[in-house]
């Protein structure tokens, strides 16, 4: 007999958005509605294969961690920022640019045409059944963060987007961002997700870029949450004519780091990075999947990640590239290296080509290996001690990503966070 498979426990479906426009509201109780014995990712769920184990949803975390946090001391920022505190945005706490051509609002602030807009587009660039766990944050967000930016507008600095999970109690949050982008504009968006407290936590999060036709928009993502908090994100982008997208995400591992992105080529020359490092250590766990569809002729996509693991810990890359039948003339890479520091230490690596064009020119590569003896000795026999060698060659290894993230700040805050981790990897070697 077999044995059913778990659901979703009813009290993650508890009313949400209360202050939120009315189309909003509507749009959330039809989700909530949708997944009632919504099954949850087991070992049979092709992509959650490696990751269904690592997921604990205990029924305390269902209740969504309130938001009261008010205006700080002000960030240190060469840019703009937005906070987001256990989903919730807080304007007085954040700088908003005042440029002409973008409009920057939470959710909550929308009026209700703007909000029936809003809500007959999110979603639209993700695919639901591959995502499954977003339709619970489109079922449960309590605000969000809004961005348009009209035609050939530029916003020159970054825009910060901290998202905080206050863990004082156990809980859940559900941060939201939808960027529309119009025709020629401009922006960097940085994602920040951080954590304080100690009790067990759910981040699950779901941003959205529509970019129309010449936008260019660069997305950077760090998830730097503490050990007790489970994350899942996604992230959808839609690219028309000559609209080029580049993503730079940043993970550190914890008792589960999932994050899907998918990227739809809707147009001619529209064009797609996507770079991404993760790391691991102890216990933790972290899942990147990656899915990039060549819908049109004449597009590009470059795709390189990296991971390192150590300890007992999980590293998984699942990196899809989809060529159309119609999307002929079309130019696809993906490159993924695995460095494993420990013999207890595991990466899972799938790299996929599905192609129905037959003018294309694509690639893909995996590799899983060590740290290189011979090198190793070399260094030694420099004078360089074992482990500021092992840390030489273990940076090295990422470095090439971490520096084509084109914010100063991030590079700087990422390198401090992977020198700690190298630095407790190799502690005593």
């Amino acid at each position: 007999m077999t044995k059913a498979a778990p659901t979703l426990n009813a009290d993650f479906l508890e009313a949400a958005g209360s202050n939120l426009p009315s189309p909003l509201q509507t749009l959330l109780a039809q989700r909530g509605k949708a997944l009632v014995d919504m099954p949850l990712p087991t070992r049979r769920t092709e992509n959650w294969k490696y990751s269904s184990r690592y997921l604990q949803l205990s029924d305390a975390m269902a209740s969504a961690l309130p938001s009261g946090r008010k205006a700080g001391p002000a960030l240190a920022f060469d840019g703009y920022h937005v906070v987001i505190h256990n989903g919730v945005v807080v304007p007085e706490a954040s700088d908003f640019p005042d440029i002409d051509g973008i409009e920057i609002l939470s959710f909550a602030d929308l009026d209700d045409i703007a909000a029936q807009q809003l809500a007959e587009r999110l979603d639209n660039t993700l695919d639901s059944n591959a995502v499954q766990m977003s339709r619970l944050n489109t079922a449960r967000f309590e605000d969000g963060l809004f961005i348009r930016l009209k035609p050939n507008a530029v916003m020159e600095k970054p825009l910060f987007v901290i998202c905080e999970t206050d863990a004082h109690a156990t809980g859940s949050v559900y941060p939201r961002i939808y960027v529309e982008a119009g025709t020629n504009s401009q922006m960097t968006l940085v994602e920040e997700y951080m954590s304080t407290g100690t009790e067990p936590a759910l981040v699950n999060t779901v941003s959205e870029f529509s970019l129309a036709d010449g936008a260019n928009i660069t997305s950077v993502r760090l998830s730097l949450e503490g050990t007790n908090t489970q994350h899942i994100g996604a992230t959808g982008a839609r690219l028309l004519a000559n609209a080029r997208f580049d993503s730079h995400c940043v993970g550190f591992g914890g008792p589960l780091r999932r994050h899907d992105l998918q990227v739809r080529l809707e147009a001619a020359g529209a064009e797609c990075r996507l770079n991404g490092v993760a790391v691991t250590q102890g216990k933790q766990h972290y899942d990147n999947h990656t899915t990039i569809e060549h819908v049109a002729p004449h597009c590009n996509s470059e795709e390189t990640y990296r991971n390192i693991a150590a300890d007992e810990s999980h590293a998984i890359f699942n990196g899809r590239i989809h060529i159309h039948k119609d999307a002929q003339k079309s130019n696809a890479n993906m490159s993924n290296k695995n460095l494993l520091l420990s013999t207890g230490a595991e990466i899972d690596t799938k790299p996929e080509l599905e192609i129905y064009a037959d003018d294309v020119k694509c690639a893909h590569g995996a590799t899983i290996g060590r740290l290189d003896e011979s090198a190793l000795f070399y260094l030694v026999s420099r004078g360089i001690d074992r482990r500021e060698a092992n840390t030489l060659l273990s940076m090295a290894f990422i470095n090439e990503l971490i520096a084509q993230i084109p914010v100063e700040a991030v590079r700087e805050t990422v390198q401090a966070r992977l020198n700690q981790f190298i630095e407790q990897t190799f502690k005593g070697a």
